[in-house]
């Protein structure tokens, strides 16, 4: 969706400016935040595809104001809300109610680092072979979904350069609406800073993107 997250290429927001010696947390409840988030994304009723849209969904003032763990929380709420763990009057008031769903899981202290090491690998085989191959010239395709898409809006209706064959993994767009896993051919894509940012560009920069099979087109 063209939500406020997709802030790429747009303007009126400043440089990236980093922070020297940046700490992991800025303060004591973000641990909460971080901690917060992977218990309940331990529950099973989502997926990280899913939680991603969540926050995509928070309405752009909210959004554009609030930091990078606040973000995480007003998603968090969205998904427990919908999932059936808590109501709206729980969330905001922080006193249980009523009995919600039950988890499929629980994430234990004990088994934090085990759960973290492993990870979420997302690669998935397919049967068909790649529909493109590297140097091959690619258009992206120009749409504008409602729902969750990973292609950004400044690379839509672009035309680059394959430069890698990545392998196939979990298509996000459909696993974040549970419409399963549906794993497709992912390519990483170059294109021009002009084509990308039109004249006035600067003519040395590129811009490369991952990009699934179903968003490119043959030039």
């Amino acid at each position: 969706m063209n939500g406020p997250h997709d802030l790429g290429g747009q303007m009126g927001f400043g440089p990236v400016a980093p922070e020297k010696d940046e700490p992991i947390f800025h303060a004591e409840w973000e641990k909460r935040a971080l901690g917060i988030t992977l218990s309940c994304g331990a529950f099973g009723a989502w997926n990280i595809d899913e939680s991603r849209h969540a926050r995509e969904n928070i309405p752009p003032a909210h959004y554009l104001a609030a930091s990078y763990y606040e973000i995480w929380i007003r998603g968090i709420d969205m998904l427990l809300e919908r999932h059936g763990f808590a109501t709206r009057e729980e969330l905001f008031s922080g006193q249980h109610k009523q009995q919600g769903a039950i988890p499929k899981r629980i994430l234990s202290a004990d088994r934090v680092a085990e759960v973290l090491a492993k990870g979420g690998p997302c690669d998935r085989p397919v049967q068909s072979a790649p529909a493109f191959t590297v140097g091959q010239r690619v258009r992206t395709r120009n749409f504008n979904p409602t729902t969750h898409t990973r292609l950004p809006r400044y690379a839509r209706a672009k035309t680059g350069v394959v430069e890698a064959v990545q392998g196939s993994f979990v298509f996000a767009d459909d696993n974040a609406h549970g419409r399963g896993e549906n794993p497709q051919w992912l390519y990483t894509v170059v294109f021009d800073g002009v084509d990308i940012w039109g004249e006035g560009a600067d003519p040395t920069l590129s811009v490369s993107i991952d990009a699934w099979e179903s968003y490119l087109e043959p030039v």
